[in-house]
């Protein structure tokens, strides 16, 4: 039998064993807690107190941002300071794809306030999960962000953006032209004084909090530069005044557009240039390409009887013809060839007034047979025809102006009276502007000039004061009568002419013409109208652009301060005249 004394002694070591080792566990949880613990207390320490760097650093990663200071781009305004073109305030939402779950049951309100596809949308959160940027609106109104915002949607934020609007709207859309929707310039002067409007973006530093929302202005880094403001020569009172009558007359007579352009005779400056059909630049929803361009500068057509004034004062100048001399236009026509040049009737013997007066095209072709084509050529070219008005304007058109080695005796008749040479409506009143205001061609210009122009004179003020008698007369009793403006004189020149289509001239397309300048003793304004392919039955330059014209210089001649020079009695009597054709 084993003693029961003598396993007392082993189970006291055992115990004694395991309660050692329970103690020693104990001791080294214990130590290596409290390792930890002065570990952690002394990164504590170290990243509060010893290097708090790397915790500002890592805030600010999460926090400070950079933001773009968009620049306000210049305003455009009239000659007297009326806006035509400012930008405002708007605010532009995007996403987060990263923050924003495509399944969010918000999306559909966001959706609806804003009229877009919900479909669109989710389709675009999950193509673009990765990124951290899309648009889902842009420029739109603050109140309406507003609302969107409140819906509290998670990576759904605004920025302020500004937008480009028009006061005038379509009056001025084709001068002023139009930007993109980053306010970049497309058409007209937008597009051509891009730079100078634009200014340049700054930026900045800000803090933001953990739903995108800037909380602060940390710092400026650099500021934004606005764009230079632009002053144009245009009047906006004659520019509604044009654009009124020449939708009118559209509109009256089913014509597929037209064109009227005025200037200050002094100083060459454009003070009204508007075209039939236009666009609003403020709604470009139903935007048509072709309303985009500026036909006064960019379309070219052949101007007819309006050139036979150059013409006559090229056969004034170069002393062969004196104003009181005749030309025999029987028996009402020319042969040369298989060509014949006809006026409407026999008009017989005709004083180079008379010529002008009844638009005969026998009479001024018999004047350049004489004087040949070069002589011609090179008036009109003095004038500006074939040459760049040097108005800057992108898009314009040079025209054409022959100039054959070899003038053809049928060459030099059309060339008269202002067919095989082709010119916009702009050098057509560059050209008239030389004989109201004494035989000075200036550059054009579309910006109000502080100085007065630099000029150079193409023709004799004898000539031109000569010229301007004869296109009173067409007014007074030719075939101008209709342009006859209210209580002022006014002189001009009528013009018909076929449309060219893809084979050559169309017989029943026209393009009805009528240049002048008021009041004739002493323009203060010349004014071009053209109206595009009338269709009402009237189809003549006296008929259709010459009312246009009459309507036009007399109430821009009132609005300029201009005195009255007629009686009441004396202008109806000339309104009541007839013959108007041309």
């Amino acid at each position: 039998m084993v003693s029961l004394s003598g396993q007392q002694p082993a189970r006291t070591w055992r115990q004694r064993l395991v309660t050692g080792l329970g103690a020693w566990r104990y001791g080294s949880v214990l130590g290596v807690f409290l390792v930890v613990v002065f570990v952690l207390a002394w990164r504590l320490v170290d990243l509060q107190v010893v290097d708090n760097e790397f915790l500002r650093e890592q805030g600010d990663v999460r926090t400070i941002r950079v933001e773009t200071i968009d620049a306000h781009r210049g305003v455009i305004t009239d000659r007297y300071g009326e806006p035509l073109a400012v930008s405002t305030p708007v605010q532009t939402i995007w996403a987060n794809p990263s923050e924003t779950s495509p399944d969010e049951p918000r999306l559909t309100n966001l959706s609806r306030l804003l009229d877009i596809s919900e479909a669109h949308l989710r389709q675009r959160l999950r193509d673009y999960a990765g990124r951290e940027f899309i648009y889902v609106s842009r420029k739109i109104q603050p109140g309406l962000a507003a609302r969107v915002m409140a819906l509290d949607i998670p990576g759904i934020y605004s920025r302020l953006e500004y937008r480009r609007y028009y006061p005038a709207g379509e009056v001025t859309a084709h001068v002023v032209g139009i930007t993109n929707i980053d306010q970049r310039g497309q058409e007209g002067i937008e597009l051509a004084y891009n730079s100078w409007l634009s200014g340049e973006s700054g930026r900045k530093r800000v803090l933001k909090d953990n739903r995108g929302r800037v909380i602060k202005d940390l710092a400026l880094i650099r500021e934004a530069s606005p764009g230079h403001n632009l002053e144009l020569s245009i009047d906006l009172r004659l520019q509604y005044l044009a654009y009124r009558e020449l939708k009118a007359v559209v509109s009256a007579h089913n014509a597929r557009g037209g064109t009227l352009v005025m200037l200050d005779v002094d100083t060459g400056e454009v003070l009204a240039m508007v075209n039939q059909g236009s666009y609003n630049p403020n709604d470009r929803s139903q935007l048509a390409t072709e309303n985009l361009r500026n036909k006064a500068i960019t379309d070219l057509f052949e101007p007819g009887s309006t050139m036979k004034p150059i013409s006559m004062a090229a056969a004034l100048e170069s002393g062969k013809f004196s104003e009181g001399e005749t030309i025999d236009t029987s028996p009402g026509y020319r042969r040369f060839g298989q060509y014949t040049i006809r006026d409407h009737r026999n008009y017989g013997v005709l004083s180079l007034t008379d010529i002008i007066v009844k638009s005969s095209n026998v009479g001024i072709s018999k004047i350049a047979t004489e004087l040949g084509g070069d002589v011609i050529r090179d008036l009109y070219a003095r004038v500006g025809i074939g040459q760049p008005t040097g108005i800057g304007f992108p898009g314009e058109a040079v025209g054409v102006l022959p100039a054959p080695p070899q003038w053809s005796p049928v060459q030099e008749a059309t060339l008269s009276y202002g067919y095989g040479v082709s010119v916009n409506a702009l050098q057509l009143a560059q050209a008239y502007m030389v004989l109201a205001n004494g035989g000075i061609r200036y550059p054009l210009s579309l910006l109000k000039l502080d100085a007065e122009p630099k000029g150079h004179r193409v023709l004799s003020e004898k000539v031109t004061r000569e010229v301007r008698s004869m296109l009173r007369q067409v007014v007074t009793r030719g075939t101008g009568t209709r342009a006859q403006p209210g209580l002022y004189t006014a002189g001009g020149k009528t013009g018909t002419v076929h449309l060219v289509g893809e084979h050559g001239y169309l017989d029943s397309q026209y393009k009805a013409i009528f240049a002048g300048m008021a009041p004739i003793d002493n323009p203060r304004i010349v004014t071009v109208v053209a109206v595009d392919a009338p269709q009402s039955g009237e189809y003549y330059g006296g008929e259709v652009a010459a009312p246009v014209f009459a309507r036009v210089m007399s109430g821009a001649l009132r609005l300029l301060n201009v005195k009255p020079e007629l009686e009441v009695g004396e202008a109806k009597t000339s309104v009541r005249t007839t013959g108007a054709r041309g």
